[in-house]
């Protein structure tokens, strides 16, 4: 089980990577090309695409580690999935906060340094609760064992995401 999701979530995670690669090939191309799309909008299209990646990635993760009957997969999925379409909005705004930093952290105030941990730990939290809500859904339909493991699973994959992501975001410079 460990090597399966290394293995995916490594596959995953070097996803993070290509969109710095992809970027200038893209604009390289669009302005041979005389279409005005701009860097930031290459750079989000591929962050979109690398996030529906990772999201399919970690369903088969999931998948192949989550030993479920048949009757047990056909409630469990409905559930992930309306679990996951709730992560997904706590990382639009991760994301739209990181943006944000992105465009200021070399001459971040104090204040703004302030306000960024404070709402990166909010959404720490917002996370947090979110899995905590979604602990009584998943018991409804499969055991509590296999929703516990469920839940480690489900960290240990957002561990490692959380890892490669800040492995690529600058530190404040003080």
């Amino acid at each position: 089980m460990k090597k399966n999701i290394a293995f995916r979530l490594s596959l995953a995670t070097a996803l993070f990577v290509a969109p710095t690669v992809l970027t200038a090939n893209q604009a390289a191309s669009s302005a041979a090309n005389g279409t005005n799309i701009t860097e930031e909008q290459v750079n989000d299209a591929n962050i979109q695409l690398m996030r529906q990646d990772i999201r399919s990635e970690r369903k088969q993760v999931v998948a192949a580690n989550m030993p479920l009957t048949d009757t047990e997969a056909t409630k469990f999925w409905p559930v992930y999935d309306r679990y996951v379409a709730e992560t997904i909005k706590v990382n639009d705004v991760r994301l739209a906060l990181l943006k944000e930093y992105a465009k200021s952290f070399d001459t971040v105030t104090d204040e703004q340094a302030d306000s960024f941990i404070k709402r990166w730990l909010a959404l720490d939290q917002d996370n947090t609760q979110l899995r905590l809500k979604y602990i009584p859904e998943f018991e409804k339909v499969i055991s509590h064992k296999k929703a516990a493991m469920f839940f480690q699973i489900d960290r240990r994959i957002s561990m490692m995401i959380e890892l490669q992501l800040a492995s690529q975001v600058p530190l404040v410079n003080p």
